[in-house]
């Protein structure tokens, strides 16, 4: 698998109740390369549930897009190809690294790194049905004592695998205390003679960071935590890797980006439903501004677009 599959090495990474099209959308136009859906049930694709199709839906021109599926085993995959094909995914990606109980109590997401033959099963079914590249999102292991990283990435490859993307934390921390980036350096070292492409996530919240990950060897990093309410990231990327600088967005470009933001969670999902769940955006795209308490209490309390975006305006 090529590079230019996913346009290139900076992608949105899947986050459960952010990555949906508005702000992919916004995180392309600000130099993403790729993104990658929230995490879709393959048991509720393959039950046609309209909520799970609402997760694969484009914005105007995304012509790629990685899909993501949980699953705990191969059968509810295999059940759900024929309606994911329909959707023409890029890429398509097992979760193996979600820690959230609910998930893992059902065998998926990081549970499945106690499993790695099932992940062999998973991606060996998914290539049953075709011959889209298929990609793994997994942890360092269940936990401190169970580290198993190159052996569950290895099962993976050896399945048919094409790309690689490591959170380099266990399940048990969850999304506390550090990435440890030598396991990023280990990793790119084990597949050094391989075509596999693999990517880092975890603790990248900065130009630096990102950098970082790509001098231990890694092909590409997704940005997670570190976008939201910062789609700017990508571009200053771009711009340090190339330059060696990069400049950070101007407050009003922060506002009227995030004014944009909700525009188009309104196109897609109406007033009521875009002016709620936005809320956790736009707190994050004004944060570390000064004197802007005012401001987030107007947002916590708004139940229109007006008040949001008179909220957000006033700190301009």
């Amino acid at each position: 698998m090529d590079i230019k599959t996913i346009n290139g090495p900076f992608i949105l990474a899947p986050l459960a109740g952010y990555t949906d099209r508005a702000f992919r959308k916004i995180a392309h136009e600000h130099g993403a390369d790729c993104s990658v859906t929230e995490m879709v049930s393959a048991e509720g694709l393959a039950r046609d549930g309209e909520k799970t199709k609402t997760l694969l839906e484009r914005f105007d021109g995304e012509d790629k897009l990685i899909i993501q599926l949980f699953s705990p085993t191969d059968d509810p995959v295999r059940r759900a190809m024929p309606a994911l094909l329909e959707y023409n995914p890029t890429v398509i990606d097992i979760n193996c690294g979600c820690p959230v109980p609910k998930v893992v109590k059902t065998g998926a997401g990081s549970a499945l790194m106690k499993t790695p033959d099932m992940i062999a099963r998973i991606i060996k079914a998914i290539k049953e049905f075709t011959a889209i590249p298929v990609s793994v999102k997994f942890r360092l292991g269940w936990d401190e004592q169970s580290k198993n990283y190159l052996a569950f990435a290895d099962a993976a490859a050896e399945a048919g695998c094409e790309m690689l993307t490591l959170h380099a934390r266990t399940r048990a921390q969850g999304y506390s205390g550090h990435a440890d980036r030598e396991a990023f350096r280990i990793l790119s070292k084990h597949f050094e003679n391989s075509s596999i492409l693999l990517f880092g996530s975890g603790d990248v919240f900065s130009p630096e960071d990102a950098k970082a990950l790509l001098e231990t060897g890694l092909n590409g990093v997704m940005f997670a935590r570190g976008a939201i309410g910062n789609p700017f990231i990508f571009r200053e990327t771009k711009e340090y890797i190339q330059t060696g600088f990069y400049a950070k967005p101007e407050r009003e470009e922060r506002i009227l980006t995030a004014i944009k933001h909700l525009n188009l969670m309104i196109g897609y999902s109406g007033e009521k439903v875009a002016c709620r769940e936005m809320k956790k955006h736009l707190m994050a795209y004004i944060k570390g501004i000064p004197s802007s308490a005012k401001a987030k209490n107007a947002i916590g309390e708004a139940q229109q677009k007006e008040d949001l975006v008179k909220a957000l305006r006033s700190l301009i």
